[in-house]
């Protein structure tokens, strides 16, 4: 860089990191995309095609419906009400999504599970949770665990397994943002042992140093 002012350099190296972090493929926006080189039968985009901008109207923006509880009469005795682009179209590109979740009294779970494409940031507003996230294995799969009462945030980062549970006498609710449109959820325990077609027994056998038979048995549950 002969002859440049030494003032100059660093601007140089800034702009040059600065080209480097843009260049880099956008986030997926669903579990997979597959190429194809017929347009006629492709079905997804990263996202969701467009309204000609001509069209849109305040509807396209609106959701009501989050100051209904949800049902919690089901085996873990949660229940989460989604709004992300799915629910309300006006949030497509925008990165960001809403729940809801309801929890019965006495032991209502959100069971453990992740969000690969949202970092999640909740806030308690009636009832006592129990809440954690559990890190990386290389991180020592350490769990940061907290009681959280009404007016409470606690962040989960994304990708982390991460669960609520109501330890109070009465129902619990807390409303949560995600970083990400369609943010996804992976329940760890429907993954394992729910997944279609099934995992070879073997392999949940020896990944968790069950008897056979349990294994086969949770499977069946799920």
């Amino acid at each position: 860089m002969k002859g440049a002012s030494p003032l100059l350099v660093p601007f140089l190296l800034l702009a040059l990191a600065a080209s480097l972090v843009l260049a880099f493929d956008p986030s997926p926006l669903q579990d997979f995309c597959v190429a194809i080189d017929e347009p006629k039968d492709a079905v997804f985009v990263n996202g969701k095609f467009c309204k000609d901008p001509k069209l849109v109207n305040a509807d396209d923006f609106f959701k009501s419906g989050l100051n209904v509880p949800g049902d919690v009469s089901n085996p873990v005795g949660a229940n989460v009400t989604t709004v992300s682009v799915n629910e309300l179209p006006g949030l497509n590109t925008l990165g960001v999504a809403l729940v809801r979740i309801d929890y019965a009294p006495y032991g209502g779970l959100n069971p453990p599970h992740i969000h690969p494409r949202g970092t999640e940031v909740l806030v308690v507003i009636e009832g006592t949770l129990y809440v954690g996230f559990v890190t990386s294995n290389a991180d020592g799969n350490r769990l940061f665990a907290k009681t959280l009462n009404p007016g409470d945030v606690f962040v989960f980062p994304i990708g982390m397994i991460h669960f609520q549970l109501n330890i109070g006498k009465t129902p619990a609710v807390a409303f949560a943002g995600l970083g990400g449109q369609n943010f996804g959820v992976i329940t760890i325990a429907d993954a394992v042992f729910g997944s279609d077609p099934p995992i070879n027994p073997d392999v949940l056998t020896k990944a968790f140093q069950l008897d056979k038979n349990i294994v086969e048995y949770l499977q069946k549950k799920f």
